[in-house]
């Protein structure tokens, strides 16, 4: 079984791009003594190497990133309130009347908007644009605020971590679960030499991964992530996506890469073998890491097993641990496959 009680650690520490520390510490602090070598980049990329019975002919990464969507500051008016830029693709009715924390100083606050009595009958129609939205930290003026924030301050979610029922409700599901599965793996004893790298800066643009790939020269990579579980009464056939319950999601292909065809059908045979629940997306939509990786220096055969997860990129997103435990089984499964090939 998975190490819940970590899954929560890393999904209530805050780590928006450009502000991971506290999550790469949390998770230095769990590797530190079954690591063979451990590496901190110019970006605060973790790359990490791990000796296994065997080495391999080929190398094997395994990465998840550390970041989570968020906001930060951008200006502070003079009732105090502050004005915040999105840092990840959020959609604007998930952010308002959230609270929030902001900075090192973990101040409270509310996102908020006009108050509804004072909407017009069109406004109350649609949700508000992001520029619209404030920042209510209970300052009284700007000069208050200012003693608490500053511009460039980042903004987190702030929402409490259930796990009940085999059901997890949590912010950063994406991707602090996919930090879990690594951790775990580096945790036991491992057939062969592997390779793993907990990134930065996935939510605006993949860049972690870009410098982690080219510093790994990896000749496979396999990417451990969250992604969109549509399962809902709003959504039908295809346009749900994939589905909570329904085991690991394995992508042959999304917005940013067209996966190795070799490494899917491995991995969906694997999930066979091991007797867990597997599924794909029916959409193309999407992409995570591996549309950095798989361009890296002469290329990368790369595969993306993912946990479905809805209400991603929100506050609060819901999995369920039946198809953690999928996904772990997956990804361990088709690693060893790859490397024995």
């Amino acid at each position: 079984m998975l190490d819940y009680a970590l899954l929560q650690k890393l999904c209530t520490a805050h780590g928006i791009a450009g502000h991971e520390d506290a999550v790469r510490e949390l998770i230095l602090s769990e590797i530190r003594s079954y690591a063979d070598s451990i590496t901190i980049d110019h970006l605060g990329n973790l790359l990490v190497f791990k000796k296994g019975r065997q080495t391999p002919a080929k190398k094997l990464l395994l990465s998840a990133h550390m970041d989570e969507v968020g906001f930060i500051v951008t200006h502070i008016d003079k009732d105090g309130c502050l004005h915040f830029a999105s840092v990840g693709g959020i959609n604007n009715s998930a952010a308002f009347a959230k609270t929030v924390c902001i900075g090192e100083k973990a101040v409270a606050g509310v996102i908020c908007h006009k108050p509804l009595h004072l909407l017009k009958s069109e406004e109350r129609k649609k949700a508000p644009a992001l520029e619209d939205l404030l920042i209510d930290i209970g300052a009284k003026d700007r000069e208050e605020a200012e003693s608490y924030v500053s511009l460039g301050d980042p903004v987190y979610f702030v929402s409490p971590y259930e796990n009940q029922n085999g059901r997890v409700i949590s912010k950063a599901i994406d991707d602090r679960f996919g930090c879990l599965i690594l951790i775990e793996m580096l945790r036991r004893p491992l057939a062969y030499d592997m390779y793993f790298s907990f990134v930065v800066q996935e939510e605006i643009g993949l860049r972690g991964a870009k410098a982690a790939a080219y510093t790994v020269a990896p000749d496979y990579a396999i990417v451990v992530e969250a992604t969109t579980a549509a399962d809902v009464p709003y959504a039908e056939g295809e346009k749900r996506v994939c589905c909570v319950g329904q085991g690991a999601v394995v992508s042959f292909m999304d917005r940013s890469t067209l996966y190795d065809k070799e490494f899917y059908r491995i991995a969906m045979a694997c999930a066979k073998e091991q007797g867990v629940k597997a599924q794909t997306k029916t959409m193309i939509a999407g992409g995570n890491d591996a549309g950095a990786i798989h361009q890296s220096r002469g290329g990368v055969r790369t595969l993306a097993v993912s946990l479905p997860c809805r209400y991603i990129h929100s506050s609060a997103g819901l999995a369920s641990t039946e198809d953690m435990e999928a996904v772990y089984t997956v990804v361990s499964a088709t690693a060893e496959k790859l490397l024995s090939l």
